[in-house]
């Protein structure tokens, strides 16, 4: 992952923006048919902190450019890729693929894209330090708000654990998170 491509910075810092939050839950449901995580908190705020600090699954996003750029990813995201927030927003997610799975990688965007959501899906992805990881239980989605504009796809993973990036194990997605 030592592509030059530069990083544009996102519009704003979405680490705790309700408004974003909320996009990225709302269009999940719309689009997935259930609850991404359990609505119990007080109010989008909380919400938003609880997705960016404390979710025990990954969640990414990127925009809607031709070469999508991540405007989002949240504290277990930064660890399993092994970027910070600053390293994070502005990369172009293509990077987040092992060479070898970009394929892989361009054929879920495209049944994201066809369907709305894409579930179920595994693949191997790039540490920042080139060691290659597996993600399981992937379930990418439009991020589209309530009047139907596009703004870019998420992705909720389950996460490698063990003692690095290149562990293949994984433990699971709470079962409320793809509903199946």
């Amino acid at each position: 992952m030592t592509d030059p491509s530069p990083r544009i910075p996102a519009p704003s810092d979405r680490r705790g923006d309700p408004r974003f939050a909320l996009l990225l839950l709302d269009s999940y449901r719309r689009l997935v048919g259930v609850h991404l995580c359990p609505p119990v908190w007080a109010s989008d705020a909380e919400a938003a902190q609880w997705l960016y600090e404390e979710a025990p699954f990954g969640l990414l996003a990127h925009d809607g450019s031709d070469d999508p750029l991540f405007v989002y990813a949240n504290r277990t995201a930064q660890r399993s890729f092994g970027y910070t927030w600053e390293e994070f927003i502005g990369l172009p997610s293509r990077r987040s693929a092992a060479p070898d799975a970009q394929q892989d990688r361009a054929a879920l965007l495209a049944s994201v894209d066809e369907r709305g959501y894409a579930d179920g899906y595994q693949g191997l992805r790039q540490h920042k330090d080139g060691r290659i990881f597996r993600i399981e239980d992937v379930c990418m989605w439009n991020l589209e708000d309530s009047d139907g504009t596009h703004h870019g796809q998420a992705a909720v993973f389950r996460p490698p654990v063990g003692p690095g990036p290149s562990e293949s194990t994984a433990r699971p997605l709470p079962t409320h998170t793809t509903g199946r």
